[in-house]
């Protein structure tokens, strides 16, 4: 189970890749979206939109039913 603890924008050119991909202290997770404006003419969002998490429980799978 995982907690959100923001959600930030970025453009892309000062993207903080460390900071998204880098290595943590705690189980983490990081969803990557595109947001911000649209760039017609690159066809492309001219920002990221990345949600910060950390796992706060831990709950195992149930065994497969045969």
């Amino acid at each position: 189970v995982f907690e959100v603890d923001s959600v930030e924008q970025f453009a892309k050119a000062n993207f903080p890749t460390d900071r998204v991909y880098g290595p943590t202290d705690e189980a983490t997770l990081r969803l990557v979206t595109c947001g911000g404006r649209y760039d017609i003419r690159r066809q492309s969002y001219v920002d990221n939109i990345v949600v910060f998490a950390t796992m706060i429980d831990f709950r195992p799978s149930p065994a497969p039913r045969r």
